[in-house]
């Protein structure tokens, strides 16, 4: 088995780190300049930053807090939000994250992908995916429905065929986020997880529900991850990086250990 990640996610409103529950009810947290440089010197394996509410508010994403986070962090890097163009996309990277997600934009202009891929490699490319269980029906037959703008806009498609389309188009990995799970502590979408990231080549990061390390070995042993998103777990100070990894280890499970 090969080494499994664990990655925080910095989500980010009007300069600050804020958590909410299913994308409702969004609390300010901190400054994510100094989170994610705490997070990086308790060895966590890689950094996620979203603008959460760019996409929405059609407006670009926040530069000068990307650069402010890269320059205090030496890890990969993404980030996300509001990014719709490749000059979105070489902005991002060149004030320092090594990774770009693309989430609404995509699903409005699948071609994004490619055109991503193209320029700066498939490495680069993350399709975020946001995905709310739903009845199966004949347009959505895996009864898991793609859901965009912060969770605001249902679009009527699958999650498994958009998924294996962005594969196609060239993303390198995708971040699949529950909304159902999303911010409860409760545990990640088992099934929504398992049925992505076995009908896909490309690596699946679980996101969404995470509030105890059991949960993120269930997510790896039962579901397949190939790394985990991890938030109000560590932004509350219950758990630590170090902590995690250690029940992992004693799990069974590879991680990575500091340089």
């Amino acid at each position: 088995m090969l080494s499994k990640r664990i990655i925080v996610c910095l989500d980010v409103k009007g300069g600050r780190t804020t958590k909410g529950i299913r994308f409702l009810d969004n609390i300010d947290i901190g400054d994510p300049v100094e989170m994610a440089k705490d997070y990086y010197e308790q060895g966590v394996d890689e950094l996620v930053f979203y603008d959460i509410t760019a996409s929405s508010d059609r407006r670009d994403i926040m530069i000068d807090v990307v650069r402010g986070v890269a320059a205090n962090i030496f890890i990969p890097f993404s980030v996300g939000g509001g990014i719709r163009t490749l000059d979105d996309m070489y902005r991002v990277l060149d004030a320092g994250a090594e990774k770009i997600s693309v989430n609404s934009a995509a699903v409005l202009n699948p071609p994004i992908i490619t055109e991503g891929a193209r320029h700066f490699g498939s490495q680069c490319i993350v399709l975020g995916m946001d995905a709310k269980k739903v009845t199966p029906t004949q347009e959505i037959p895996c009864g898991y429905e793609v859901v965009i703008n912060g969770g605001r806009t249902p679009m009527g498609i699958d999650a498994l065929d958009w998924a294996r389309k962005a594969q196609d188009l060239g993303a390198g990995e995708i971040c699949l986020n529950s909304i159902d799970a999303d911010g409860t502590t409760e545990g990640y979408e088992l099934d929504l997880t398992g049925l992505i990231s076995r009908n896909v080549t490309i690596p699946v990061i679980a996101s969404g529900g995470a509030g105890r390390p059991e949960h993120l070995r269930d997510v790896f042993v039962k579901a397949d991850a190939d790394a985990a998103l991890i938030a109000s777990m560590v932004h509350y100070r219950e758990y630590t990086i170090g902590g995690i990894k250690d029940f992992l280890r004693a799990s069974g499970i590879p991680v990575r250990t500091m340089a």
